[in-house]
């Protein structure tokens, strides 16, 4: 699957998910795309790109999407996210609307790079980690959303006090891995301009968050794109 750099901090968790049949085939069905001469985002070096940003030992958020964005240019291995010269999507144009609608912050995006979330420990990532160019949803069901559900079930129970913010019903379906004994799960509608405002917009997920977080005496986040 390409140059894979993987925190030791993950691997300490999920090293023997990568010799597993499912894994296997997934790595096989990879392989003959590319040799088909299929174009596949993001690129390979970054499929891991959100838990290589953000090691296991530092995430305190979750914001789990459901596949890359499938146009060029786009998918940089963070979900939502996009690189700073590429134009905001209509998703993560919403989203920035509810942070800064949520925190009083200028509603000026920039861009549309995530990685200060990130870094302070938002673990960024989708349901199933690659597409082809084009085709939306073209790689669900071909063992992803495996290796995502243990990343999410390995969370719930070596860690505590952790925030998920789950939107729209396919990342919902990870909400069944989560012990809400001992974490926050926050739940409303996919921020996408079909179902943003039915329950997105006004949610306040991100100061809700925080208010968590502070309970529990953690770090807030600084949800500012900068």
């Amino acid at each position: 699957m390409g140059n894979i750099l993987l925190d030791p901090s993950w691997l300490e968790h999920l090293s023997e998910e990568f010799s597993k049949p499912y894994m296997e085939s997934l790595r096989s069905f990879l392989q003959g795309q590319k040799a088909s001469g299929k174009v596949i985002y993001p690129r390979s070096s970054e499929y891991f790109a959100a838990m290589d940003a953000t090691p296991f030992s530092k995430v305190k958020v979750v914001i789990l999407g459901q596949d890359p964005y499938h146009n060029p240019g786009q998918a940089h291995g963070l979900s939502f996210s996009v690189n700073k010269k590429v134009s905001p999507p209509p998703t993560l144009l919403n989203i920035f609307k509810e942070v800064s609608n949520d925190l009083s912050l200028p509603n000026q995006l920039v861009h549309g790079c995530l990685d200060h979330w990130a870094n302070q420990g938002v673990l960024l990532m989708n349901s199933v980690l690659t597409v082809e160019r084009y085709r939306a949803g073209s790689h669900q069901g071909k063992g992803w959303e495996i290796f995502t559900d243990r990343v999410v079930e390995s969370l719930s129970s070596k860690k505590e006090h952790c925030v998920f913010l789950l939107w729209g019903a396919y990342a919902q379906k990870k909400g069944r891995f989560i012990d809400e004994t001992k974490h926050c799960v926050l739940k409303t509608s996919h921020p996408s301009p079909l179902s943003a405002y039915k329950g997105f917009i006004g949610c306040k997920h991100f100061s809700r968050c925080n208010d968590y977080l502070s309970s529990c005496e953690k770090s807030p986040i600084d949800w500012a794109i900068v």
